[in-house]
């Protein structure tokens, strides 16, 4: 266990650093020796996970990764299920698309982003990214809307004791309204409008959320995109059986 606890300390750092990293760094980020990382990276090379640049002996993320999520994105089947709803609302609204969805732990991961051509001024966050549940549209709607027992684990991990009412009242207002808004809370001058996305069983699946920037948004335009964003929201949940 610790072999592989110790690989994936390094495949973290790795994904953090997409230039990637010299073994040094590398032994020094992750508390390793010398040997024991490069015996660890060696083997880490020779199934794929792991891959070096011949030019600056740089350690990176091998193809491997990509070819599992790949697998991983098929088999959600995104294209018939949501990126098509997603670029639907990405022409209509002309502005960047997310997807997210919890994962383990106390984050949710981005899983999509489609950014309109026709607007040069975006919201740019990477798809893979992990943010805390408490921070976000999304993220915040999908607790919202949760099973309040899964829900009470993300808060009683990441909200102090002291700040728990106000963040069940923000939680209490969106479920109420259908919908989140967040504005600059990862980023000064944007805003973010999210609408929960259920699967067949009722429970919550995901988020779909508009991200933009704020300096010049109106009321109306605020009314616009929050109306597409739940009927986007409604329709993903639709072809994912989920009949409330």
């Amino acid at each position: 266990m610790q072999t592989i606890d110790r690989a994936m300390d390094i495949i973290r750092v790795l994904s953090k650093n997409a230039q990637g990293l010299p073994i040094t760094e590398l032994s020094k980020e992750c508390g390793l020796p010398l040997s024991t990382m490069h015996r660890l990276l060696k083997s880490l090379e020779e199934n794929g996970l792991i891959q070096q640049n011949e030019k600056t002996k740089e350690y990176g993320m091998g193809t491997l990764w990509l070819e599992y999520g790949l697998q991983m994105y098929d088999s959600m089947d995104f294209t018939s299920h949501i990126r098509t709803e997603m670029e639907k609302l990405m022409h209509i609204v002309k502005e960047s698309i997310y997807y997210n969805k919890p994962v383990s732990g106390i984050e949710s991961l981005i899983l999509e982003r489609i950014d309109s051509p026709e607007n040069a001024i975006r919201v740019f966050d990477k798809i893979g990214l992990r943010i805390p549940m408490n921070i976000g549209a999304a993220n915040k709607t999908m607790l919202a809307h949760m099973n309040k027992v899964k829900s009470d684990q993300f808060i009683n991990a990441l909200i102090p004791e002291e700040e728990k009412s106000s963040f069940y009242e923000q939680l209490h207002e969106i479920k109420a309204n259908g919908y989140g808004i967040s504005r600059g809370e990862r980023t000064e001058g944007t805003i973010s409008i999210a609408a929960p996305v259920f699967n067949h069983s009722g429970d919550i699946e995901g988020a779909i959320s508009i991200g933009c920037v704020s300096f010049n948004m109106t009321d109306e335009r605020l009314q616009f995109l929050i109306e597409y964003v739940l009927e986007s929201g409604k329709r993903i949940s639709k072809n994912l059986a989920y009949n409330g």
